[in-house]
């Protein structure tokens, strides 16, 4: 089905068709002009006869060559001359030739690698960039994209992806492999250490500024019969030796302590590996942990409460947020400026991606041009087209009127020789 062409801007339309009759003018006047000069030296001879044979050869051009030019958009003078009106008539295999030429000449992946690379895109970006102006520019635009963009994503969509999605697909997957593979290279790494420390550390500090509390846990498990002075001197014992064995600990990295967590650790990454009976405990353990209600509920709270944080600090325009995102991006630009290698990996990066993107919807972006072709309606693409190029062409007939004048003339001396 035909569809309507829609006129994107009127006003240059109508400059184009006022360009469009003033050349029409033109070529049609010359035609006249070349039929009276024709008619006035009729039968004359010498001098004048050049002229007329001029006129007359000029009238053959000028009309040989509006036959050609009215042919492409309309049949001329209405008659159904076969091979013209060529745009309406074969406007669709026009559109495939068009799709075929495009596809041929700028979807290729030489053509793109050699465009890319002669762009210098990297660079040119590195330059822009560089000036912190611009990257506050790129980092305010890229700020309110991501706010509109977690705005727009409803709580109950992520709560479906987690339910829906998320939960049971780790149910699904046995953890006890996962988690004994990390936990094996945590320990050939020594990576928990760190942990270790960090947990050594928090406690001797919790031990230290919290007797109080302390004893008074141990005194509620105290036996009821013995004497307040004696559960009293006990906690206060236990208090302060669970101090300085933390202490202890703490200051030697050897100590019997560590070995037997480390120990202990690795016999339970061989039993996540290996033993049937851990695995099957960690699943089950892993089952009812994402299984629980609260995980979600949990798991949304964490989620808005990082939403809010991000949207707040994206809008604020002078945040520490965006002021570093700012900072990096120049830091960025001006390490592209002087890395040659770092360009060279840029740009071959998106060379790869725009060659994969032609590849992959290269055929559907062609189609676009036959599709759409073939969904307009072929009278009115004709007069479109004729806006755009028709003053142009008008050349051709005025060109035919003063070549075919010359042509004539030339014939007409050639002839009056050999005679």
């Amino acid at each position: 089905m035909s569809i309507s062409l829609i006129t994107p801007d009127p006003e240059a339309d109508a400059l184009r068709r006022s360009r469009l009759r003033r050349m029409r003018t033109l070529a049609v006047s010359l035609l006249v002009l070349a039929a009276v000069v024709y008619l006035l030296t009729l039968g004359d001879h010498g001098f004048l006869g050049y002229v007329n044979a001029g006129a007359e050869a000029s009238m053959v051009g000028a009309i040989a060559d509006w036959f050609a030019v009215t042919a492409l958009f309309k049949h001329p003078l209405g008659l159904p001359i076969p091979h013209t009106a060529l745009i309406p008539n074969r406007k669709d295999e026009f559109g495939k030739s068009l799709e075929d030429f495009f596809a041929e000449n700028f979807l290729q992946e030489e053509v793109i690698r050699e465009r890319i690379k002669d762009a210098n895109v990297s660079s040119r970006v590195g330059v822009w960039l560089s000036e912190p102006d611009n990257a506050a520019k790129v980092v305010a635009e890229a700020s309110t994209l991501l706010s509109l963009g977690l705005r727009r994503i409803r709580d109950e969509d992520v709560s479906a992806l987690v339910t829906e999605v998320l939960l049971p697909r780790l149910i699904q997957e046995p953890i006890a492999p996962v988690a004994g593979s990390l936990l094996t290279g945590i320990l050939e790494d020594n990576a928990h250490h760190g942990v270790v420390d960090l947990v050594l550390e928090e406690g001797h500090r919790w031990l230290v500024h919290n007797q109080d509390t302390f004893t008074e846990v141990l005194g509620e498990r105290a036996p009821w019969w013995a004497p307040q002075r004696l559960n009293e001197r006990v906690t206060e014992r236990i208090h302060l030796e669970a101090i300085r064995w933390i202490a202890d600990i703490r200051a030697d990295p050897q100590h019997h302590a560590r070995e037997a967590l480390d120990s202990l650790l690795a016999q339970l990454a061989e039993d996540l590996l290996s033993n049937p009976e851990t695995m099957e405990r960690a699943e089950r353990f892993k089952t009812r942990m994402l299984e629980t209600p609260e995980l979600v509920s949990a798991g949304m709270a964490v989620w808005d409460a990082l939403r809010t944080a991000l949207v707040d600090s994206l809008a604020d325009e002078v945040g520490p947020l965006r002021e570093r995102a700012v900072g990096e991006l120049v830091k960025f630009a001006q390490r592209l400026g002087s890395d040659d290698a770092l360009r060279e990996r840029i740009d071959a990066g998106g060379a790869d991606l725009a060659v994969f993107a032609v590849r992959r919807y290269g055929g559907e972006l062609t189609a676009i041009i036959t599709s759409t072709i073939e969904r307009w309606d072929g009278r009115e693409a004709a007069r479109k087209i004729e806006l755009h190029v028709g003053p142009d062409l008008q050349f051709i007939r005025i060109n035919g009127t003063i070549v075919g004048g010359l042509v004539g003339l030339l014939i007409h001396a050639v002839s009056q020789v050999l005679n």
